[in-house]
């Protein structure tokens, strides 16, 4: 009995550490996006271009995930996963510091890295410690650590923003993450590695389907900057994103075939995870529309402050963080499918909602779709990731954590990119988003989110399948009987 308490006990601060180096993330991430279109008037930036800021993060993490997934596999998930965390603080130093635009990219770079690492590991390390029937309790406390961070990004920073200046979000990192990395090392066993066993086991890696992907991914999302320049540039940004989208595939099937790949057979060839991911990364896609187009409606077009505007933006993390325990209870005793359904229908509702945002401040029609993105978000995501890592072998659970992070970074990517690009592409010219943009910002705007809602409806007929499938094989078992 004191051996099961113990071993609880232990599993409570493993998950401690996760949730706060999830919740550190998370708070970086919504405070940079609310921070934008501050920063590009502090750098004397055009509006697209101060996007890049959140775009350059998201591509490394995105690049870096699977990679850093697989080393956690053959070494140790837990050293891969400090070592981000030494790497996050690093970058935010930097970007805190930087005295120009350039050096923002590159401190977030860094920072990036750093998150690359974290977010490969953390949901092979949950299911390292956590059984089945525990797991989705377990992730849905992760996602609420997250939510958290989300929540305070956008009033904290909101705060920091209109209190002092925006470096404060970045620097605000260092002394918090110092403590959670004391408690990582602390909490979280690291196996002694010497440099001679780590090269030995990654010299034979498939780096060149890493380049391959690296390079591909890299064109694919230059394509945006292209997009955004308008109608003169439309036939360049359609050859990068097409050319960029396949080497980026082509790497996947590169290292389908190579002797030692990133990415098990077994995980990439397992139709049901792939499912959950492809779902996944279309829901991260549409929920970061809001999340990069919501600064610029209320503080460059309405002029609102970034506090005030955080705290309107916070309400969909607030409703993620109170439905999230009850998503995570029911996951874990109803039928998972149909919950990712429902969630999935929510936020499709939710994105009808934001196309018809009107041209004044009015919060009766402002903040309701905001609430129902919350809760879609948080019925889906606890549901789909309890599915996803229980379709995996736990020997695999790394690359499958670190494909489900990069089905979601992806996504989140992807939204932003799109989203950013869509918006500027309909308004040629316009350097910066103010109030005299007048009428053109709102009918662009509202012309990206019915796209957003087309993307969430593709999205649903994906888990509506899965579920039905799920209905029959039950059905099915009882007839063989």
């Amino acid at each position: 009995m004191a051996d099961n308490a113990t071993s609880r006990g232990k599993n409570y601060s493993i998950i401690a550490v996760l949730g706060m180096f999830s919740f550190l993330t998370a708070l970086s991430g919504s405070s940079t996006n609310l921070a934008i279109p501050k920063i590009a008037i502090d750098m004397d930036i055009s509006s697209s271009m101060a996007t890049w800021i959140v775009q350059i993060g998201l591509i490394t993490t995105a690049i870096l995930l699977v990679m850093f997934g697989h080393i956690g596999d053959i070494l140790s998930k837990n050293v891969v996963f400090l070592a981000g965390g030494i790497g996050f603080l690093i970058g935010s130093a930097i970007t805190g510091f930087a005295p120009n635009f350039p050096i923002i990219l590159f401190g977030r770079v860094i920072q990036a890295i750093g998150s690359a690492m974290i977010m490969a590991n953390s949901m092979g390390i949950v299911t390292q410690y956590f059984p089945d029937k525990r797991r989705a309790e377990a992730l849905a406390v992760i996602s609420m650590f997250i939510s958290v961070g989300s929540i305070s990004g956008p009033g904290i920073g909101g705060l920091i923003i209109s209190a002092s200046s925006w470096r404060w979000i970045y620097w605000i990192n260092v002394p918090l993450g110092i403590v959670i990395l004391w408690l990582g090392f602390k909490f979280l066993p690291i196996p002694k590695e010497s440099w001679a066993h780590v090269r030995q086991v990654t010299q034979g890696a498939n780096w060149t389907g890493q380049n391959l992907f690296t390079l591909g991914i890299i064109i694919f999302f230059l394509s945006g900057s292209f997009f955004q320049a308008g109608r003169s540039k439309l036939l360049t940004g359609i050859i990068f994103f097409a050319v960029g989208g396949v080497i980026a595939l082509y790497a996947f099937i590169q290292d389908d075939k190579a002797n030692l790949p990133w990415i098990a057979p077994e995980v990439i060839h397992n139709r049901g995870f792939m499912t959950s991911i492809t779902a996944l990364a279309l829901v991260m896609l549409v929920n970061s529309v809001s999340n990069i187009l919501l600064p610029f409606y209320f503080q460059s077009y309405n002029g609102m402050s970034a506090f005030y505007s955080g705290l309107i933006i916070m309400l969909q993390s607030v409703t993620m963080l109170c439905t999230t325990p009850f998503a995570g209870y029911l996951a874990d005793r109803i039928n998972r499918e149909l919950m990712t359904v429902v969630g999935l229908l929510i936020l499709m509702i939710s994105q009808v909602g934001y196309a018809f945002f009107p041209n004044n401040l009015d919060m009766w029609k402002i903040i309701p779709p905001i609430i129902l993105n919350g809760i879609g978000m948080a019925i889906f995501l606890s549901p789909n990731n309890a599915l996803t890592m229980g379709l995996v072998d736990k020997s695999l659970s790394g690359i499958a954590g670190s494909l489900n992070s990069f089905a979601r970074t992806l996504g989140m990517t992807i939204g932003i990119s799109f989203g950013s690009s869509l918006l500027f592409f309909q308004l040629p010219g316009v350097k910066r988003v103010t109030a005299s943009v007048g009428l053109p910002f709102i009918h662009a705007f509202a012309n990206v989110f019915w796209t957003a809602t087309v993307i969430s409806a593709v999205a649903l007929v994906i888990v509506l399948v899965r579920y039905l499938g799920s209905r029959r094989k039950p059905a099915a078992a009882k007839e063989s009987a």
